[in-house]
C-alpha cells in the first residue's frame, strides 16, 4: 500500500493545534486505506454478513463531516449527499454507479467547509443546533472530540476491510 502523507499530530502542542492535528491525522488516514484500490475493490464487502465497503465509509465520513460541522454547528439547512428518508443508511449502500472519486471529493469539499467553520470560532462556543436528547448545545470542543472519534473507529473498520482486500496492514 503507497502512504498518503500524514503529518503526526504534535505531543506538546496547545490544545486547538491538538484537535486539529489529530482529526487531520484520522482524514488523511481514510484516504490511505483508499489508496491504491479500483472502485470495484472500494466497493467490494468482505466481511460477510456485513455490506461495509472502503467506498461506503469514505461517502459516510462526507455526511458526518457536513453534519457536525455544517448542519449542528451553524443550523445550516443541507441536503443529504446520499441518504434519503427512505434510505437513511443510504452513504453505505454504493453501486457500481457510485465511484472514490466523486466520494473524495464530496467528503474533501466538507472537510475544507469544515476548517473554514471551525477557524472561526472558538472552542467553546456553543452550536445553533441543540441535542435532541438534552437540549444542549455542543461546543466546538467537542465537534473536534466526536469527529475524531468518529474517524477513530472508523479507520479501525477501514483498516480490517484493506487488510481483507490486499493484505495491506499497518495504521
Amino acid at each position: 500500500m503507497t502512504k498518503i502523507e500524514r503529518q503526526e499530530p504534535s505531543t506538546t502542542a496547545a490544545e486547538r493545534e491538538m484537535l486539529d492535528g489529530w482529526l487531520d491525522y484520522h482524514r488523511a488516514t481514510l484516504a490511505a486505506k483508499c489508496e491504491g484500490l479500483t472502485d470495484e475493490q472500494l466497493r467490494r464487502p468482505v466481511l460477510a454478513p456485513s455490506e461495509l465497503t472502503l467506498l461506503g465509509l469514505t461517502r459516510h465520513m462526507a455526511e458526518v463531516e457536513r453534519w457536525w460541522f455544517q448542519e449542528v454547528t451553524l443550523d445550516l439547512d443541507l441536503p443529504p449527499l446520499y441518504c434519503t428518508e427512505e434510505d437513511q443508511d443510504g452513504d453505505f449502500h454504493v453501486t457500481e454507479e457510485h465511484t472514490y472519486e466523486e466520494a473524495e471529493a464530496a467528503r474533501q469539499e466538507a472537510i475544507a467547509r469544515a476548517r473554514e467553520i471551525a477557524a472561526s470560532r472558538s472552542l467553546d462556543e456553543p452550536s445553533v443546533r441543540r441535542s435532541r436528547r438534552t437540549d444542549e448545545p455542543y461546543s466546538l470542543r467537542w465537534v473536534y472530540t466526536h469527529m475524531i472519534e468518529e474517524y477513530a473507529r472508523h479507520n479501525g473498520h477501514a483498516d480490517l476491510l484493506r487488510e481483507h482486500l490486499d493484505g495491506s496492514t499497518g495504521d
